[in-house]
């Protein structure tokens, strides 16, 4: 019978959510000895070079890439990408624009299916008058949501460009002249950059470091808007975790998000001033992700491995 491994991170990032929740709901496929393996799935693609490709022998390998940073200042990812390509037999990827730019770079097969999301976690919650008050916000504050993480990790007060901290900064700000209770909600390790800058304009914020996912869900279901603000991204699941949870976004146009967001709902970064003529519909969203609720989110993933391990 087929028995596949997950690779670990052990970074308490939405990776390690990922294999969990995998392992968990699909015990009779999976393996926490590699040495059993007949597939091994390496879910986080920066941990390749760490991983010493004799453990491959006679085993297939997935790999989970979820953007390429090909700006001249990163050619260091693309050359890891392709010295790591040897040992992969199959891709898979979150968007269909991830897909065209990583079959740039190979000719191995790249599959692409967005990461599931798990109702039991994320849900609508309809009172959201109380769950300010456990937050001690009012329900006169406007909340902006942003739940990821920005700063370089070599200088923690630089931004991530790709992740565009730079271009949320500016739209909340002009926000802040429309909305004096205006607040901004964050969550995500590597905030540095954005706090700095949030309290340079004076403008109020809370953080929540590494909310559990019970805390998550209640943030998202506190927000007025989600801004999505990246140059490049796989996916995010920020997208998908606003969208299950009926809480209004926007976003540039990359990942998944033209995927899930009427296009109605997307901005353009390399001009943040279009993000106010963005309009998010909450119900097209909520409807387009519903195909990736859990369990059905993993029937794609296991026909890929199927298929994989039959090939």
């Amino acid at each position: 019978m087929l028995k596949v491994y997950l690779t670990k991170i052990n970074e308490s990032w939405i990776v390690d959510k990922i294999r969990s929740e995998f392992y968990l709901s699909n015990p009779e496929i999976t393996t926490d000895k590699l040495k059993n393996a007949d597939i091994v799935w390496v879910i986080a693609p920066w941990l390749a070079n760490k991983l010493k490709p004799k453990k491959f022998k006679n085993k297939k390998v997935l790999c989970s890439v979820y953007h390429l940073d090909e700006s001249q200042s990163n050619k260091e990812d693309i050359e890891k990408f392709k010295n790591f390509d040897q040992y992969v037999d199959m891709y898979h990827t979150i968007s269909l624009k991830s897909k065209i730019q990583i079959e740039k770079y190979t000719n191995k097969p790249v599959i692409q299916i967005p990461l599931w999301v798990n109702s039991n976690d994320f849900y609508p919650i309809l009172d959201k008058r109380e769950l300010r008050k456990k937050y001690e916000l009012s329900n006169n504050d406007y909340l902006v949501g942003s739940f990821q993480r920005d700063s370089l990790g070599s200088d923690l007060l630089k931004p991530k460009l790709i992740k565009g901290p730079d271009i949320f900064l500016e739209i909340v700000e002009k926000l802040s002249y429309k909305n004096e209770n205006l607040k901004v909600i964050l969550a995500g390790k590597r905030r540095d950059y954005v706090i700095k800058n949030l309290s340079d304009l004076e403008i109020d914020f809370k953080y929540f470091e590494m909310a559990p996912t019970e805390t998550l869900n209640e943030l998202y279901n506190i927000l007025d808007i989600y801004i999505v603000s990246s140059r490049v991204e796989g996916g995010p699941q920020a997208i998908v975790e606003s969208a299950i949870t009926k809480t209004p976004v926007v976003s540039t146009d990359v990942g998944v998000a033209s995927q899930i967001l009427s296009t109605a709902s997307l901005f353009d970064s390399n001009n943040p001033d279009s993000y106010f003529s963005a309009i998010p519909d909450t119900e097209f969203a909520n409807e387009k992700v519903k195909k990736y609720e859990t369990p059905q989110g993993f029937k794609a993933f296991i026909s890929l491995l199927s298929d994989l391990y039959e090939s």
